[in-house]
């Protein structure tokens, strides 16, 4: 009999992990179809949700490309976890070492344009997280602006 009430506690204390991460991906899924709705945004077949705030004229990256960018990133409850403006100078980074959101995203964008990119939880950190800033099954808002790229 001991041996099934251990087995019955052990399933009971699970059953809080296995909730948050179901509430989780519900939040999710509700922050990109909320960001689905706004005025001209476009969902791409990965999921990402792709949303022009100015045209850009010039260049257009590759995954491979050094961008330079301006950025806000910020949590579905507002909270920034990290901003270029903030720091004072623009980040540069080769695309293909970010989040897949980032690549697919940036690649959307010509120099001079600005965007606001909804990354879902796949798209993003997943299940892991970031440096205890950013939880699990986060979606993750940026607005990005693309001032450069490798030199161009």
């Amino acid at each position: 009999m001991k041996s099934v009430w251990f087995a019955g506690l052990f399933a009971i204390a699970a059953l809080p992990a296995s909730w948050a991460q179901s509430s989780a991906e519900a939040e999710a899924a509700k922050a990109a179809a909320d960001a689905a709705k706004e005025a001209g945004a476009v969902v791409t077949p990965s999921g990402l949700v792709y949303r022009s705030l100015k045209d850009g004229t010039g260049a257009t990256p590759k995954a491979t490309d050094k961008v330079k960018v301006h950025y806000r990133g910020t949590l579905p409850n507002g909270k920034e976890f990290d901003s270029s403006h903030k720091r004072g100078e623009p980040a540069d980074f080769r695309l293909d070492r970010t989040v897949p959101c980032w690549t697919e995203g940036m690649q959307l964008m010509k120099i001079g344009g600005k965007a606001k990119l909804t990354c879902p939880p796949s798209l993003a950190y997943g299940a892991r997280g970031a440096g205890g800033v950013i939880p699990p099954h986060s979606t993750l808002y940026f607005e990005v602006e693309l001032l450069g790229i490798g030199g161009r």
